[in-house]
């Protein structure tokens, strides 16, 4: 028997084995980054609310480590400002857990009025707002200031995912891409935050209406035009102000034509960066605060975690900014609804943006641009804004988990869970109705039994030298006294019909215990 040689198997070739680990590990980055399969299950929505409540932690605590010295200085408390951070904190906290109880899909009739009263806030900074280094972005409100701005991005999403799913159909040209959009919606609140000198927030704006306008589908090709009008306009902003020439040129190293440099603040946090080392120099103990660096508990606030908890410190802070993107992510690419993920969509941007370009301009890769860092930086409004932003969010991820692990609330809140509550109290009203009436309705059968339960105890009650045969005379010479003494022992009726009986069976008598006994 000749057996047929077998080929041996071939080892694939480096170059095929290496691209196809490639393309496996590719696959396998975005179905983790998506969330596919498993991933699904909840993690998503508790991904999002522990980075958020740890990222608030920590801005709560180095807020306190910065400001203390400039607040000692100025002669107030040194924990006046970490009580303001955590006052507005435990208000967005409550805010963030009502929306994300709420449905999202209720928040489209706010958009409009929203939109109209951010437009309406940021006219009235420009007539009697508060102008603080150079931008007038704040209005007094008792002792506290409000910055109508961080209102107007979320309020410019919701209304930006309302118009643009209402005109789903229509977004493949770019007359309805532009109107009313980006004219004159977007454009009003840009052209009234640039009244207030105020660029960095602008262009938040700007990334943020790109945002929408990219998860709704529209065209790339209206990106490139609209980049190249936005470098242009850019360019000419910067030219026309002094101010922002002069930050352009430190930022490059040359120096002003005054000779002021503009960039220290940028310097002074990358000296604090590199004195922290690995682990920091200690909590409390920067020193880079003691008025190096003006400001330190708002916009540069990165460089004193790097001063104060090192290189681990940002690199945590920088995990739990990944990890709240990333699980934003999830959230946008599972939502079929274009009103859904334009809203998620926008709102991803603008907080991972926001930060980007915070960490940027502290690590000096880009020119000084008054932005804070999201959840951590000094700011009632930013704070604020932001956390009932990841409560919308929270409310998409949980609307995607099974219904026998959402997360339970003590309240439901929306007009559909004020409906439900009605319909129980309806319900428990007549309940409780069909209840009082039960024993109203079983008085009357109940009142003559027992009476007619007295009457043969009193009658059974002989003398002790009575006979048995008396009792036997009794209940022969009084039938009618036998049948009344029977009829207790018959069941009271029922409000329900009895069983029928097959015919020709009947009902049998009931037992007389003295006539047992005299036969016996």
């Amino acid at each position: 028997m000749v057996s047929t040689p077998t080929r041996p198997a071939t080892a694939p070739t480096s170059g095929t084995s290496a691209a196809g680990r490639l393309r496996g590990w590719y696959r396998m980055f975005w179905s983790a980054l998506e969330g596919n399969g498993r991933s699904r299950n909840g993690s998503t929505y508790y991904l999002i609310l522990g980075s958020t409540l740890a990222l608030t932690a920590i801005g709560i605590m180095m807020v306190l480590s910065a400001s203390s010295v400039e607040s000692i200085a100025a002669g107030e408390s040194p924990y006046s400002a970490a009580l303001k951070q955590g006052l507005f904190a435990a208000i967005g906290v409550f805010v963030m857990f009502v929306l994300s109880r709420v449905n999202v899909v209720w928040l489209k009739r706010f958009a409009w009025p929203a939109i109209f009263l951010a437009i309406l806030l940021l006219g009235l900074v420009l007539l009697i707002g508060r102008s603080t280094l150079g931008n007038q972005n704040w209005i007094d409100v008792g002792p506290f200031t409000f910055q109508p701005s961080e209102a107007a991005k979320l309020a410019l999403a919701l209304w930006m995912a309302t118009v643009l799913n209402r005109k789903a159909a229509f977004l493949s040209q770019w007359r309805h891409v532009l109107v009313p959009v980006v004219f004159p919606g977007a454009a009003a609140i840009l052209g009234l935050i640039l009244a207030g000198n105020d660029l960095g927030t602008a262009m938040i704006i700007m990334i943020i209406m790109a945002a929408g306008l990219f998860f709704a589908g529209v065209r790339l090709y209206l990106f490139g035009i609209a980049g190249v009008a936005l470098a242009i306009g850019t360019a000419v902003l910067a030219v026309t102000s002094p101010n922002r020439m002069c930050r352009i040129l430190s930022w490059t190293g040359q120096t002003c034509s005054d000779g002021s440099d503009l960039n220290y603040q940028s310097t002074n946090g990358l000296y604090g960066l590199a004195s922290g080392g690995w682990f920091g120099v200690g909590l409390g103990q920067s020193r880079q605060k003691y008025s190096w660096i003006p400001e330190a508990h708002n916009d540069f606030i990165f460089a004193i975690i790097g001063e104060e908890l090192g290189l681990i410190g940002t690199i945590v802070v920088l995990i739990l900014f990944a990890v709240l993107g990333t699980a934003i992510y999830r959230v946008v690419v599972a939502q079929q609804d274009l009103f859904h993920r334009v809203l998620a969509g926008a709102i991803m941007v603008w907080l991972l943006g926001q930060a980007t370009v915070n960490m940027a301009v502290v690590t000096g890769l880009l020119p000084v641009i008054g932005l804070p860092l999201p959840f951590i930086s000094y700011g009632g409004s930013a704070l604020l804004m932001s956390l009932s932003a990841v409560g919308v969010v929270l409310s998409l991820a949980r609307a995607q988990m099974a219904p026998d692990m959402q997360p339970k609330g003590l309240l439901r809140f929306g007009p559909a869970g004020f409906t439900r509550i009605l319909r129980r109290r309806v319900v428990a009203r007549r309940e409780g109705e069909a209840t009082t009436a039960a024993p109203a309705a079983a008085k009357p059968s109940t009142a003559p039994t027992a009476a007619t339960a007295a009457a043969p105890s009193t009658a059974t009650r002989k003398p002790p030298g009575t006979k048995q045969a008396g009792t036997k005379q009794a209940s022969t010479k009084q039938p009618g006294a036998k049948q009344a003494a029977a009829k207790p022992a018959s069941p009271a009726p029922t409000a329900t019909a009895p069983a029928p009986r097959p015919a020709g069976t009947r009902t049998p008598s009931p037992k007389n215990p003295a006539r047992k006994r005299t036969q016996t």
